[in-house]
């Protein structure tokens, strides 16, 4: 075997592991009322036949109810109620041979004050969280002594469940680590002051927990390894912590992250997108592990099987969390044991999921539109048992990649015409600025599948109507994607050259000018991606946008790592400002601006103003083909939004009559999460 320590059993108390990959502990976002939903066991279920071998549901599932950490979208261990839907969510893991665990917290002063039962939060000095803007009265002894004893009813709940085993969170600044910090505990009495006093809270928690499930129930911890501020908690601090919880009896395993997580720039670095280097934190918790009576766990940027077999086997950690692996492809993990990596549709690091989780929206992934979708999109795409059709699919970014791979795996012959000589659309120029690179990724995975699978591909062909229907299609399918949208007012003077777009900047057809003014009215990672890129080339470059803030739909985990490099390279950012129009005088360009709240103008010299206002769709090709197709181009929204096949899937087709569908940017811009789930919940059915 390639991976002999990945697929080693390991023992964390009572409970055997069948391999040392678990799947960490993330808010979901999928609970509702507090409890596991069936949206919520069919996720889980899926990485349990996938082959991972520990899942950790419910990150910051809170103990308490006055940490009301999304108690309308994750488990709630702090009533009763609870035990039933987790012991349903335990039998369906366990039937497929996964071992399941639950994160229990309580948040302390990490959290929002004005919902649910409107609590006081509590902290142990009332220090003011900078994240959530949490303000915190300072905790008494007497709700330290009550929420120790919800740690212990709540892990009470949890083995009624049927679940093997509790993790009680200290780490991202959650309350039982805001004691531990010297950043927020400031207390004189003996819960602060020296360490031995610090550590006092947690160790009554654990004592608690013990108390209630007894000593042959797996008890992990999950902590930081630094906190990466000068007044936090250090790593030789972290170090003495996690020695003395090793020591003390009361916890099996040590699951070990990097960088604390109470500012914006430090929350970024907690789920590592692809701007940091691979597993960046991992020697935290090999320190840690040098220091720890109990096997120890890391999860950070873990994303293949190479990384994580060279990870265990140099003894740095005993167990990988390889989380946004499996959010990306849930079978991971039996792929690798069944040597067909080159399938494993490997995270990027885009952060999409984590980004809308911080948004208060469901996790989805990037690239993996069945992922959480599991009760309605296939994972596996099943042989059609009709008749096996033509399909006929028109572009090669991600929407028409995902038609033409999920019609190939239904067993029909698909045809794919791309007019450029490489695949990949849009998601080609998204890989283009600094520290974005990975994106291709995306691209690579759909590249080989489409090859695999023996799909016609037909690069480097403009498609036409007349080569579309000489193929005697019996479904067309156009992922024509769309066009810059640097016209929306004759003032940009775009149809006079005035000003260009982020496209023709990233694709290299125009070179970025010495002075640069980038207007960026949409605020994803389209605007801040070409600044970055321009400025990376030692241009003077100043974005503007009307949003509150640069970048400000791009995400709670992104937005500070795009902050980081225009910072280092000297972007300057107006944020409230509308561009009203560009004119020439002599051999500058004029860029007159125009403040959202004042209405005041102002006015930039500038050598190169570029557009990014989002695509318009590239609909020509449809409007042509839309009167000879037999469902004149319309697409039954009941049937897709429900997840049934078309109706217009029965009516037979023969010669020149074929049904006609379009997917992503070509209908209206959405993302590429989008288009490959227009193309999934389409194409399934066929």
């Amino acid at each position: 075997m390639r991976y002999p320590h990945l697929f080693e059993p390991l023992r964390l108390n009572q409970v055997l592991l069948r391999n040392r990959i678990v799947s960490t502990a993330h808010a979901e976002v999928y609970a509702e009322g507090g409890h596991p939903t069936e949206r919520y066991i069919r996720y889980y279920e899926e990485k349990a036949k996938g082959g991972v071998g520990l899942a950790i549901c419910g990150g910051s599932s809170p103990v308490s109810r006055d940490s009301p950490w999304s108690w309308w979208s994750s488990v709630n261990l702090a009533t009763n109620s609870v035990i039933q839907p987790l012991a349903n969510l335990a039998e369906t893991m366990h039937k497929h041979g996964a071992k399941l665990m639950i994160q229990a917290t309580h948040m302390g002063r990490r959290n929002a004050w004005h919902g649910f039962d409107w609590p006081h939060l509590v902290s142990p000095s009332g220090i003011r969280e900078p994240v959530h803007r949490g303000n915190a009265k300072m905790i008494e002894i007497e709700e330290i002594r009550r929420i120790v004893a919800d740690y212990g009813r709540a892990a009470r709940r949890v083995k009624d469940a049927g679940l093997d085993g509790i993790e009680i969170s200290a780490a991202h600044q959650q309350l039982i680590d805001q004691f531990w910090s010297p950043r927020v505990n400031h207390r004189s009495d003996e819960y602060g002051g020296s360490l031995e006093n610090r550590l006092r809270f947690g160790m009554e928690v654990l004592q608690a927990v013990r108390e209630q499930v007894g000593a042959d129930f797996c008890v992990g911890m999950r902590m930081c390894g630094d906190e990466f501020h000068e007044d936090g908690i250090s790593h030789e601090m972290a170090k003495e912590i996690a020695q003395a919880m090793s020591e003390s009896g009361l916890i099996d395993f040590l699951s070990v992250v990097g960088s604390g997580a109470d500012t914006h720039n430090t929350l970024a670095n907690c789920m590592p997108p692809m701007a940091l280097p691979p597993e960046p934190f991992v020697h935290l918790a090999a320190g840690i592990k040098s220091v720890s009576k109990v096997p120890v766990m890391h999860a950070q940027s873990i994303r293949d099987a190479s990384q994580a077999e060279r990870i265990l086997a140099t003894g740095m950690v005993d167990l990988v969390g390889m989380t946004r692996a499996q959010i990306a492809d849930p079978h991971m993990v039996i792929k690798i044991r069944d040597g067909r990596e080159d399938q494993i549709k490997q995270c990027v690091g885009a952060n999409y999921c984590i980004d809308r989780q911080y948004n208060g929206l469901d996790v989805l992934c990037v690239q993996n539109a069945a992922t959480s979708r599991e009760q309605t999109m296939p994972h596996v795409i099943e042989k059609t048992t009709g008749m096996r059709r033509k399909v006929v699919v028109v572009g090669a970014g991600p929407a028409g990649l995902e038609a033409a791979r999920v019609a190939r795996e239904r067993g029909h012959d698909v045809v794919l015409f791309e007019k450029h000589n490489a695949v990949g659309g849009q998601v080609n120029l998204a890989a283009k600025p600094p520290k974005r690179e990975q994106m291709a990724g995306i691209i690579r995975w759909f590249d080989m599948e489409t090859v695999r699978l023996g799909v016609d591909r037909r690069l480097g062909v403009a498609a036409t109507a007349e080569m579309i229907r000489a193929e005697q299609p019996d479904i067309v399918v156009l992922a024509t994607g769309g066009t810059p949208h640097t016209g929306q007012t004759p003032a940009w003077g775009a149809d006079q050259g005035l000003c260009v777009s982020g496209w023709d900047i990233l694709s290299g057809t125009v070179a970025p000018a010495e002075n640069v003014l980038v207007y960026d009215s949409i605020s994803t990672h389209a605007g801040t991606g070409v600044a970055d890129f321009i400025a990376a080339r030692g241009k003077l470059v100043e974005i503007v946008t009307p949003d509150v803030k640069v970048a400000d739909d791009t995400g709670g985990t992104t937005f500070p790592i795009f902050y980081r490099q225009l910072y280092a390279n000297g972007v300057i950012q107006t944020p409230n400002f509308w561009l009203e129009r560009v004119y020439r005088e002599g051999d500058k360009l004029i860029a007159v601006l125009k403040n959202e709240y004042t209405e005041a103008l102002e006015e930039r010299a500038v050598d190169q103003v570029v557009i990014e206002n989002g695509i318009l769709p590239n609909d020509g090709l449809y409007h042509q083909l839309k009167p000879l197709s037999l469902n004149k181009g319309q697409t039954d929204i009941d049937a897709l939004f429900d997840a049934q096949p078309q109706p217009a899937l029965g009516l037979n087709t023969d010669g020149d009559q074929f049904l006609l569908y379009r997917v992503g940017d070509c209908v209206s811009m959405h993302n590429i999460h989008a288009a490959i789930y227009d193309s999934l919940r389409l194409c399934k059915d066929f």
